[in-house]
């Protein structure tokens, strides 16, 4: 025979936990959110600003000519699609990634194009290419941790956007990688 109390604490110890419940935030988990809105921010339009150097020839860019005759004397073929493909990738990703919206997909966009941006301008030299690597760390490091609190995912109604995970990160950076493989493969 058991005590009412054994049975109430039996019973509250083999109730399932509440999963994603939301929890008031801390002053530790919002200055985590403010730096990782700092960081989106910054790197998403810094990322955002060479898109349209590319795509319009703003901020004294070369545009789709100039830049597509670096993507042709860079060995890719069709220089000027690619010149629209980076730029667009760079400006729609920036701009996701300042404002949080589909973060995971934005910075993998943001990795792949700075992977071949690295390959292009250093390839075995690190100072050639530390900034790019800064940017696809960065980017990287975004997609593994999510948004943050303030950021536009967290207002989709897709859990898995609102309750980053890991495993969604690590796939993202997966295709990033891939895609930009694939990139770097059709260079001649």
């Amino acid at each position: 025979m058991t005590s009412a109390s054994a049975t109430a604490t039996k019973a509250r110890a083999t109730a399932p936990a509440v999963q994603d419940a939301p929890t008031a935030p801390t002053a530790t988990s919002t200055a985590h959110d403010a730096g990782l809105l700092l960081l989106r921010v910054v790197l998403g339009l810094t990322v955002a600003a060479h898109g349209v150097q590319k795509l319009f020839g703003w901020f004294d860019g070369g545009g789709i000519t100039g830049t597509g005759q670096f993507f042709t004397a860079s060995g890719y073929p069709a220089g000027e699609t690619m010149a629209v493909v980076a730029g667009l990738t760079e400006t729609l990703g920036g701009l996701a990634l300042a404002v949080g919206l589909l973060t995971p997909l934005a910075g993998a966009a943001v990795l792949g194009t700075m992977i071949n941006a690295a390959a292009v301008h250093g390839p075995g030299a690190f100072f050639a290419m530390e900034y790019e690597l800064l940017l696809a760390v960065a980017a990287a490091a975004l997609t593994l941790s999510g948004p943050g609190r303030f950021a536009v995912d967290r207002l989709l109604p897709v859990p898995a956007l609102r309750n980053h995970r890991l495993a969604l990160g690590a796939q993202a950076l997966a295709l990033g990688v891939v895609l930009a493989a694939v990139t770097l493969l059709v260079r001649s």
